[in-house]
Formats: C-alpha cells, sequence, structure tokens
C-alpha cells in the first residue's frame, strides 16, 4: 500500500516544483525592483521640480510592486507548507491506520487557492509594472510612416 501512497504524493510535489519556480521568478523580480529604488532614492534628494514628481511617482509605483511580490512570495511559501504537511498527512494515514483523507483533500484544496491567490498578486503585479512602463508618445513618433 505504501507505492499507492506515493503515487498519491506524487501530484502535491509536483505542485511544489511549480511553486518553486515562480518563487525564483518573484524572488528576480524583486531583486529588480530592490535595485531600482535603491537607486531613485538616491535621486528623491537631488531633484525637484517635475523630475522630483516623476521620481515621487516611481517610487509609489514601486512601493506597489514590492508589496504585491511580498504578499505572493508570502502565499506562494504558506502554500509549499500546506502541500508539505498534506504529503505528511497522506504518509501518516497509511503508517497509523487512520482515515485522514478528507484532511489531506482540505490540505490540498488550501494549498492551491494560496497558489491561485499568489498567481492574482503576481498578474497585478506585472499589470503594475507594464502600467508604469508606458512609452511616451513622442518616442513612438506615431505621426511619421516608416
Amino acid at each position: 500500500m505504501i507505492a499507492h501512497t506515493i503515487q498519491l504524493a506524487l501530484t502535491p510535489v509536483f505542485v511544489l516544483v511549480a511553486i518553486g519556480n515562480i518563487l525564483n521568478i518573484l524572488a528576480q523580480r524583486l531583486s529588480r525592483v530592490v535595485d531600482r529604488s535603491r537607486l531613485l532614492q538616491d535621486r528623491h534628494s537631488q531633484t525637484s521640480g517635475s523630475e522630483h514628481d516623476l521620481v515621487v511617482i516611481e517610487l509609489r509605483l514601486i512601493a506597489r510592486r514590492i508589496t504585491l511580490i511580498s504578499r505572493a512570495i508570502l502565499l506562494l511559501v504558506t502554500s509549499g507548507l500546506t502541500i508539505g504537511i498534506t504529503v505528511a498527512v497522506l504518509f501518516l494515514e497509511e503508517f497509523l491506520k487512520f482515515d485522514l483523507q478528507q484532511v489531506a483533500a482540505i490540505g490540498f484544496i488550501l494549498a492551491v487557492g494560496l497558489l491561485m491567490t499568489a498567481l492574482w498578486h503576481f498578474l497585478l503585479e506585472t499589470r503594475t509594472a507594464t502600467a508604469a512602463l508606458r512609452i511616451p508618445e513622442e518616442y513612438l513618433e506615431s505621426h511619421r510612416e516608416l
């Protein structure tokens, strides 16, 4: 019966791999955002007028992005921990001969819900980043045919 339990545990483990990959992406994004934040914080005291306003606007967007990425990371880590507990419950069920199928199912559903919420935060962060990177019309020179 242990072979069956190992088979049952494979699906959550594959989800863990996916979570690890997403965490890697988020960590890279967070690193880049933090670097940009440090650069802008240095420029903050050196600017004035409309240039200063642009720095403040970008800093606000970066603060929002950091919040979204941090929440996504927290949700993903919580999802991963929940999946780990779910796998442990599957094996405890086998060894202790208790019926813990509902506990395992609830744990897996919770983990998937946390994963989906984390992905939602990731989507919001990428949308925020994209909105901040709008290319000004003057650079596009849409009035010219090329």
